[in-house]
């Protein structure tokens, strides 16, 4: 069976002027156009090849890669809007179509957005949609603490950064948590912090030294060691000397010196920290 908005990994059966005709064990058969031939190919070699609908709404194949697959997330440029909802470029040539009801917020042309492929059962067509907490769940966590997972932030506020988690759970990274510039759309590996009760996920971007020691502790003595052993900065420092300079807020700082204290990794002086 050939999967429309997958990878296909099929066979070439004839070489033809539009192009290779492919096909499967089933004797499905799709078209590779021309501008995607292999430059050495042999009848019956193996091609993988992505396969969607063109604009006549017909399987076709290309070698071109897609931003996203068939149920997942991707980060997309909005190109068009008309009458009917929104096109965005998605790595192929047809853009991919989200309809107004699909959309959380009303899209607008050169502006981007987390969007969700899927299938619709109704019209067996490929379409987006930018409502992503649709296709995503905690309701059924597994994630065990300092587990190491896939991210993609979806949007960034006064609390911290929200993110889709493997493609099927939603996290959150505090803004205490954050110490290095991320942005909307950004795919990174992250750790989980904490599963509530609630199976919320708290998540940081840094990975655990060790189990006892949290991720801002870690930081500060990288820092600490690319610096030379010393830094200008205590517990009484001004919030926004140590903002600057490590990219945290002050209560975030203190409890990770502290952290490095009790572990006898530092010694904090009236001028600052600096490495036992």
């Amino acid at each position: 069976m050939i999967k429309l908005g997958e990878y296909n990994t099929l066979k070439i059966l004839r070489d033809t002027d539009p192009g290779l005709y492919l096909g499967d064990d089933e004797e499905n058969v799709v078209l590779l156009p021309h501008k995607y031939k292999p430059d050495n190919f042999e009848i019956g070699d193996e091609l993988r090849v992505f396969v969607y609908l063109d604009n006549e709404e017909r399987p076709i194949a290309t070698t071109l890669e897609p931003f996203l697959t068939l149920n997942t997330f991707g980060y997309l440029h909005c190109s068009d809007v008309n009458k009917y909802g929104a096109f965005m470029d998605w790595g192929v040539e047809k853009q991919l179509f989200v309809p107004f009801k699909e959309q959380a917020r009303p899209m607008k042309v050169g502006s981007w957005y987390v969007v969700y492929l899927y299938l619709d059962e109704l019209t067996k067509r490929l379409v987006g949609s930018s409502k992503t907490d649709k296709f995503v769940s905690n309701e059924d966590v597994s994630l065990e603490k300092f587990e190491e997972v896939d991210i993609l932030v979806t949007h960034i506020t006064e609390i911290g950064a929200n993110a889709i988690i493997n493609g099927k759970h939603k996290g959150l990274i505090y803004i205490d948590d954050i110490f290095e510039d991320i942005r909307t759309g950004d795919r990174l590996k992250a750790f989980v912090k904490k599963v509530r009760h609630d199976n919320k996920i708290d998540l940081v971007l840094q990975a655990p030294g060790y189990r006892s020691i949290e991720p801002n502790a870690n930081f500060i003595y990288d820092e600490l060691k690319a610096a030379g052993g010393f830094l200008p900065l205590h517990d009484k420092s001004d919030p926004e000397a140590i903002k600057n300079q490590l990219g945290m807020s002050k209560k975030s700082f203190k409890k990770a010196i502290g952290t490095l204290y009790r572990e006898k990794q530092i010694v904090i002086k009236d001028d600052g920290i600096e490495l036992v």
